[in-house]
């Protein structure tokens, strides 16, 4: 299944599929980092969350972990939570239950081997997913953690991040933005953008672990 909206999936998605997660448990603002670590985009981010004093999801990519140990382990180190987003970010609408399995279990297992890490949550490439997914992800214990917020940080455009998050921002968002090269340039700004509106409106971030309770 594709995820076909603007900003913010559609009410009549999150209650077909309501064992996933679209928004935070705990009425506080989650952010997440889609496709990492990247070495040109890694480092920034974690120094403007450091700055900010800011927990977070990177939802990683298992051939990145793999090539980018270290930045995987400042992740970690950091105090953030790595998160399964597949091994090569395949579309798992477009590939067998056997693959997405490999998929899934050749991740969790890089990070169990090489960072001693037991992975608890996950989130598909493009937000596809098929109706099994939830049944799947259920038999390898990992919780599904969609979004209620996707910024188009990836385009680039910094207006449109500004754009999206103040007509679409509230208390229990999670938040989509993007450890890679396609947002590079706009990416800490748009973290710091971010977190000054959200105290604008009265809002709180949560650490990973209260929000998805």
């Amino acid at each position: 299944m594709a995820l076909n909206f603007r900003y913010n999936p559609p009410s009549v998605i999150k209650k077909l599929f309501n064992d996933f997660y679209w928004t935070t448990s705990n009425n506080k603002i989650l952010l997440t980092f889609d496709d990492g670590p990247t070495t040109q985009s890694t480092e920034t981010i974690l120094k403007t969350l450091d700055n900010l004093k800011i927990k977070t999801v990177f939802f990683c990519v298992g051939n990145n972990v793999q090539k980018y140990s270290k930045l995987t382990n400042s992740i970690l180190t950091e105090g953030h939570t790595i998160a399964n987003h597949t091994f090569n970010h395949k579309k798992l609408t477009e590939i067998n239950i056997d693959e997405t399995v490999k998929e899934l279990d050749s991740f969790n297992n890089l990070l169990e081997e090489k960072h001693n890490y037991k992975v608890k949550y996950f989130r598909p490439p493009y937000g596809k997913f098929r109706f099994s997914t939830n049944r799947l992800l259920k038999e390898k214990l990992l919780k599904n953690v969609m979004w209620s917020l996707l910024t188009y940080d990836y385009k680039n455009d910094f207006n449109l991040v500004k754009f999206a998050v103040k007509n679409n921002l509230n208390s229990s968002s999670i938040i989509v933005l993007h450890d890679s090269i396609k947002s590079k340039d706009i990416i800490s700004d748009s973290i710091k953008f971010i977190i000054d509106e959200s105290y604008k409106q009265g809002f709180n971030f949560g650490e990973p672990a209260e929000c998805l309770k």
